[in-house]
């Protein structure tokens, strides 16, 4: 099934880089995932560390740490990361 996946501020250096080396406008892409996929097993499959995924969102509803391996995606899901953000 395919999710949209965003990435936002330093995450966005874990997605992948198409063949002219540049990396998805905006931050985001369509990937396909396993039907019973959940937002932990993406988070993982892209190798984010677990201290720079900060605030997880599915179709703009967050999903706590303790939840992300229990969160199965649907098809057509929006799946969007956040690092933790610093203000001044």
């Amino acid at each position: 099934m395919e999710i949209t996946f965003k990435l936002h501020a330093n995450l966005t250096d874990y997605l992948p880089r198409d063949a002219n080396g540049r990396r998805p406008h905006y931050g985001q892409l369509q990937i396909e995932v396993p039907d019973g996929s959940n937002v932990q097993s993406v988070i993982d499959r892209f190798h984010l560390p677990s201290s720079l995924v900060h605030l997880v969102l599915v179709n703009g509803v967050y999903v706590a740490p303790s939840q992300r391996s229990r969160r199965v995606l649907s098809g057509g899901d929006a799946l969007a990361l956040w690092p933790p953000i610093a203000g001044g």
